[in-house]
């Protein structure tokens, strides 16, 4: 049997220091948080709101990279505080236009209207309910763009149809979504790559982009709003929504203090992604998508999967025009959307596997369906 050479054991022991003094706070707070959904989920009110604030937080972070990611990486050189007050009102404002005409639901209807849903809000909340955001947190970490929508809903659906519908629709979403960004990255290629060549830019472009941003971040709120809001009563009184509301603000704020953390990095490593002009046909490409799925039901989406449909389709759109002799950078392209399609299928595994932690009829049903196969 080969030994591991002394030098290498040393570099493998390094490593794994390195990274727990690097991430000693981040894994202090993970542990206290696994101690308090143990301590709490007996307790109604008092779990609901600790798993609120879990959810506040992990689902912004993890979903920054597919709304407002390409946007915190073109604008690098404004004030943190300027983009967050831009993206924090547009969110107070849509917010509240769903409480107000929906009658305390804040999620436009995603959770259901009243008297059916496919998610009931629970008088005591399980410990996979509580830990879902940690989770969802723990993979942010490791930079995987894992789909909130899966993770977070899953383990509230009261049936099989409640996860299954959720996924057929972001599966078709993906699949359009990689369509349609190939079709405009392929066809456009040339006169983009000509275009975006100037080092001069048009003032307007901030403009445009930041129109196109703010109605992105919008409609995202519109989607996945419901993944937070899924902890809370699903009418919220003023009070309830004002800390709503105002947790999620300033989330916000440390989010792009934070310029993204490091889950940003997935956007900054694609090409030319911090152009104005390239995030902004991005984001249009993105937007134009989710109200077509906002549209035509009420159903959740994983704004995840459209939004890597979106990237991968455009590295495979980029990587095929490029002239440059050589398939190097076309297994790149391909390498990296593997990658993150893989991580996003490991976060709907973990999704199933605490859906039917969290809900004995769900695992039932799972059971009955594994059996019938053989």
């Amino acid at each position: 049997m080969n030994k591991v050479p002394h030098t290498d054991r040393s570099r493998v022991y390094l490593n794994v220091l390195d990274f727990f003094a690097k991430e000693r706070l981040f894994l202090v707070v993970i542990l206290v948080g696994f101690l308090l959904a143990e301590i709490m989920m007996g307790f109604g009110q008092s779990a609901m709101w600790v798993g609120f604030l879990f959810a506040a937080y992990a689902a912004v972070a993890n979903d920054s990279i597919q709304t407002i990611g390409t946007f915190i990486e073109s604008n690098k050189n404004k004030k943190w505080y300027i983009l967050w007050l831009f993206i924090g009102s547009i969110f107070l404002v849509t917010v509240f236009v769903s409480w107000w005409v929906y009658d305390g639901d804040v999620t436009y209807q995603r959770l259901g209207s009243e008297g059916h849903t496919n998610y009931p809000h629970p008088t005591q909340f399980s410990y996979f309910q509580l830990i879902a955001p940690l989770i969802l947190l723990i993979l942010t970490r490791l930079r995987m763009p894992v789909s909130t929508t899966f993770l977070l809903l899953s383990v509230f659906s009261s049936d099989s149809s409640g996860i299954s519908s959720v996924v057929w629709k972001s599966v078709t979403g993906y699949g359009l979504a990689f369509v349609l960004s190939f079709i405009v990255w392929y066809t456009l290629y040339n006169t983009i790559r000509k275009y975006f060549k100037k080092r001069k830019m048009n003032p307007g472009w901030t403009l445009i982009q930041w129109l196109v941003s703010g109605s992105l971040w919008a409609v995202w709120v519109m989607q996945d709003g419901a993944n937070i809001a899924v902890y809370l009563p699903r009418q919220m009184s003023p009070g309830q929504f004002s800390i709503f509301a105002i947790t999620i603000f300033l989330g916000l704020g440390l989010l792009f203090y934070l310029r993204g953390d490091k889950i940003q990095r997935i956007v900054s490593e694609k090409a030319r992604i911090s152009d104005i002009r390239a995030a902004t046909l991005v984001d249009l490409t993105y937007v134009i998508l989710l109200i077509y799925k906002l549209l035509i039901s009420t159903i959740p989406l994983s704004t995840t999967w459209v939004f890597l449909g979106i990237i991968g389709g455009r590295e495979i759109a980029i990587s095929r025009s490029r002239k440059k002799k050589g398939s190097k950078h076309r297994k790149k392209a391909i390498n990296m959307i593997l990658r993150d399609f893989g991580f996003a299928l490991i976060g709907l595994l973990v999704s199933v596997i605490l859906a039917t932690g969290a809900n004995e009829t769900l695992r039932e049903e799972i059971l009955e369906a594994i059996r019938s196969l053989f």
